[in-house]
C-alpha cells in the first residue's frame, strides 16, 4: 500500500513478510490486522483511490476491507452528531488476463462484488484488453507493467479534472456530485 511517499506491509503477524499467497482470506486477515494504521493515514482525506490487481490474495481481500472501513468511519463521525464526512471513494481496479486462467477470474469476480458494496465509483479495468495495444513482443512483465500504467492513467483521469485548467472547469464538489454512489 502507498500512501504517497509513506508505505508499510500488511498484516506483517499474519504473512510473516510475504504475500497473501492468492489467498483472498490472508489478503482480508492481512488488511484487517493493520486497519488502524490504514485509517491513521486516510482520516483526513476527502478522496480515496484504492487500486488492486483482483484475482489474487492481497488486493482481492484487503481492497474490500480498505473500502468498508473507509465507509464506516464517516458513519462513526455523523453518529458522533457532526456534519457527515464523507471520503469519497473510488475502485480503480484490474481483471486478470485470460491466460491467467479460470480460477484467478472467477477469485476476480467475487472480490469485484465485495467491493462493489462500500465504494462510491468501480473502474474496472480488463487486462485481457490491453493486449489491443500490446504485440507479440511484448514480455509478460511488460504486460503487467503496462496494467500498472492503465491504472495510473484511470486515476490520473479523474484528479486532472480537478487541478488542470481546462474547457470545462470541475472542482472536488464537481467530481464528488458525479461519483458518489455511482457504483
Amino acid at each position: 500500500i502507498s500512501f504517497g511517499l509513506k508505505k508499510f506491509q500488511l498484516g506483517i503477524n499474519l504473512t510473516k513478510g510475504l504475500g497473501a499467497g492468492a489467498l483472498p482470506d490472508v489478503g482480508k486477515g492481512a488488511a484487517e490486522e493493520s486497519i488502524d494504521e490504514i485509517m491513521e493515514h486516510i482520516k483526513d482525506s476527502h478522496m480515496l483511490f484504492i487500486t488492486a490487481g483482483m484475482g489474487g490474495g492481497t488486493g482481492t481481500g484487503a481492497a474490500p476491507v480498505i473500502a468498508k472501513a473507509a465507509r464506516e468511519a464517516r458513519a462513526v463521525v455523523k453518529d458522533k452528531g457532526a456534519k457527515e464526512k464523507k471520503i469519497l471513494t473510488v475502485g480503480v481496479v484490474t481483471k486478470p488476463f485470460g491466460f491467467e486462467g479460470v480460477r484467478r477470474m472467477r477469485i476476480a469476480e467475487l472480490g469485484l462484488e465485495e467491493l462493489q458494496k462500500y465504494v462510491d465509483t468501480l473502474i474496472v479495468i480488463p487486462n485481457q484488453n490491453l493486449f489491443r495495444i500490446a504485440n507479440e513482443k511484448t514480455t509478460f512483465a511488460d504486460a503487467f507493467q503496462l496494467a500498472d500504467n492503465v491504472l495510473h492513467i484511470g486515476i490520473r483521469g479523474v484528479t486532472d479534472l480537478m487541478i488542470m485548467p481546462g474547457l470545462i472547469n470541475l472542482d472536488f464538489a464537481d467530481i464528488k456530485t458525479v461519483m458518489s454512489e455511482m457504483g
